[in-house]
């Protein structure tokens, strides 16, 4: 029997309506219903104050030792407290607002109490009070998620009653072989123990096995999906002459680091041979992947193709275009920039010379994408900034041509174990050193009471010939956030710094051509302060600019504020970074230390994760990253990577066709449509 196949409806007690309402929280069938997990547990088993831990959730039997106090405040507000002996230990017991157990709880009664303990004060502020020892049939309770009508309670009684009429249909999916090697529970005992824990301990177990199922499915598909991808997807097999691509980079102006060297000869691997390419190169701020993009590019022009890099807005594609021209027109080679300024008689022109084979390199925004362009030989596809694209639109630029190899860069550096888990299905290159001679950001954290100074270090920057970015997180002010809006903060800006320098304003709910021109005013020199929001994080390159002033630096995760750092440093010039913030929390203080004691945007990532979780890492709905049920990719990065491990065995091995043991797995993949092997019966 297939759970999925089941409506909600074949559970005891859920009718229309109720399926209706279970629906609402993507529950439509039984399987649906048995994986909707409990969110937290409520641990009632009987503890001792002795062994208690400060500021947990506790339980505890004890005796009532005086008679309660009851104090009264504010309209009909009062606190009762009272003692109690458990375990030998007296501590004191506070209800609010249960005026009405004063006369219950007489001398020398017995009571069970759960609440919030205290163990510095030996005090423990009640939630439920049951009179006498009590002994709970089962000492944990599963809290699932709800809404409107439905409550946690209702949800666990028909879960209960799905376990008792269904568990004995649950398919086990993973081999025996491997529930013995890591000692996992059975999968129906799995779904009983995490709805019905008899201990917390049982809850642990359940968790584990299940977290490992859930990664191992995944890293299958990712596996499977890849091995596909190379099979039907025959690149076009270039040819790049002997020596092509060196004689380019003898030319260059600086010496590559061995990061670049190893990430550009394994690309050109992967151009040259039969299947098509597949992959990220990530590296920090100012690691050179400008510089392996081009020599990649160079190559395939010299194997007789074209290349085309798409990056996310006209003002980094203007600055692609720019750095690649100079260094490939002195070879001969012909680049073109096509975005969206790229109008009329211009633009036709430039398309006849792209699909003619004229043009050997192409630059341009979304502008490529559209139904009018057309290559002549297209045999590599770059993207910059690739999260900043739709899956969609990548595709379609990857379809311009007869199956080209596909680079995606980015400069948000991904910890190896979100990698896995966003990127599973590509290969990855990483750039982890930076070219020497560059100079580190010098980052000092300061409070807001400092501003006099900082805009005093600002003039004395300006008044050298330099520039400065000042970032603020709103662009209006907010009721629910006492943030610095950039608005207000040009204002002021303005007015301090009139007749000694021109500031500029920056914000998302700027047209793209107004932008352009704020940026390109900056660029040039025209304004020396540009006062933003974080649209200048990525790919915006103005040498000259030495200052970085971030406002309510707290406001940002360390990555992002990373990335901000990342827009200085790029002249000869030392920068500095300055980050204005009052946290209240100590991770908002521990952020703010961490960026003034490293530049490693590796280990930044890897500390922002910890601090913030997956889910903010790339900012909400776009992280790419899996919906699991109970697994976390930071938390359960050991079993990410086991998992990880096992579905390359099983994948490489072909223990798919060949052992009967993992014909469940075999199914579930070709249910994804990652396997098209022979099934076993």
């Amino acid at each position: 029997m297939n759970l999925n196949d089941l409506p909600i409806q074949q559970v005891k007690g859920i009718g229309e309506e109720s399926g209706k309402l279970l629906g609402g929280l993507g529950i439509k069938s039984v399987q649906d219903l048995l994986e909707y997990f409990p969110f937290r547990y409520e641990d009632y088993s009987l503890q001792s104050p002795v062994e208690a831990k400060h500021e947990e959730r506790v339980t505890f039997a004890g005796v009532v030792q005086n008679e309660p106090s009851v104090r009264y405040y504010g309209k009909k507000k009062n606190k009762l407290t009272f003692r109690i002996v458990s375990s030998d230990v007296l501590l004191t017991v506070t209800f609010f607002n249960r005026a009405f157990l004063k006369s219950k709880l007489v001398i020398g009664t017995e009571v069970t109490i759960t609440g919030k303990w205290d163990a510095n004060r030996l005090s423990l502020t009640g939630s439920e009070l049951k009179f006498g020892l009590v002994e709970r049939e089962g000492d944990v309770e599963p809290v699932y998620h709800s809404s409107g009508k439905l409550s946690s309670k209702q949800i666990q009684k028909w879960i209960a009653g799905a376990v008792a009429e269904f568990a004995g249909d649950i398919t086990e999916p993973l081999p025996e072989s491997i529930r013995t090697r890591y000692k996992l529970m059975g999968k129906a005992e799995t779904i009983r123990h995490l709805h019905q824990p008899l201990k917390p301990e049982l809850v642990k177990q359940a968790r584990r096995r299940f977290v490992y199922e859930e990664l191992l499915f995944f890293q299958l598909k990712m596996r499977a999906f890849k091995e596909a991808n190379r099979e039907q997807q025959h690149g076009t097999r270039l040819r790049i002459p002997e020596g092509a691509v060196n004689e380019f980079l003898q030319r260059l102006p600086f010496t590559l680091t061995n990061a670049q060297s190893k990430a550009i000869q394994t690309v050109l691997a992967d151009i040259q041979s039969t299947h098509r390419m597949n992959r990220l190169l990530q590296g920090d701020v100012g690691s050179g992947k400008t510089a392996v993009a081009a020599a990649c590019m160079y190559g395939v022009v010299k194997a007789g193709a074209q290349s085309a890099l798409m990056a996310p807005t006209e003002i980094l594609a203007e600055q692609h275009a720019q750095s690649l021209s100079a260094w490939f027109e002195p070879l001969g080679l012909t680049v073109a920039l096509l975005a969206g300024s790229v109008k009329g008689k211009k633009r036709r022109e430039l398309l006849e010379r792209i699909v003619s084979g004229e043009v050997d390199i192409v630059v341009g925004t979304h502008a490529l994408i559209q139904d009018d362009v057309h290559f002549n030989t297209l045999g590599l596809v770059i993207t910059d900034e690739q999260h900043r694209f739709g899956v969609e639109q990548r595709r379609v630029l990857r379809d311009k041509g007869e199956s080209p190899d596909v680079l995606f860069m980015t400069a948000t550096p991904i910890p190896r174990t979100l990698a896995i888990s966003v990127f599973g299905d590509m290969d990855v290159s990483v750039l982890d050193e930076l070219p020497a001679g560059r100079k580190p950001i010098e980052t000092y954290w300061v409070q807001h009471d400092m501003l006099e100074r900082v805009l005093d270090f600002i003039r004395k920057e300006i008044e050298q010939g330099r520039q400065a970015y000042v970032i603020c997180p709103l662009i209006e002010e907010s009721e629910k956030l006492d943030v610095q809006n950039a608005i207000d903060f040009h204002a002021m800006l303005s007015g301090h710094f009139q007749g000694n320098a021109q500031v500029g304003l920056m914000h998302g709910r700027l047209s793209p051509g107004e932008k352009d021109d704020v940026m390109n005013a900056f660029a040039n020199n025209d304004l020396q302060i540009l006062v933003s929001t974080t649209v200048v994080e990525v790919g915006v390159n103005v040498p000259n600019a030495t200052v970085m002033l971030i406002y309510d630096a707290d406001r940002f995760g360390l990555a992002q504020l990373h990335q901000l750092r990342g827009r200085v440093g790029r002249g000869e010039a030392q920068s500095t970074c300055i980050l204005m913030a009052q946290p209240k929390s100590e991770v908002g203080k521990e952020r703010m230390r961490i960026m003034t004691e490293t530049t490693d945007g590796f280990l930044l990532s890897e500390r922002d994760l910890e601090l913030r979780g997956p889910g903010d890492f790339f900012g909400s709905k776009q992280s790419g990253l899996p919906n699991f049920k109970l697994a976390d990719v930071v938390h359960d990065y050991r079993t990410l990577e086991t998992a990880r491990q096992d579905a390359d065995t099983i994948i490489s091995t072909g223990l798919l066709q060949t052992d009967r043991e993992y014909r469940y797995l075999a199914m579930y993949l070709a249910q994804v449509g990652a396997f098209s092997g022979e099934k076993i019966d």
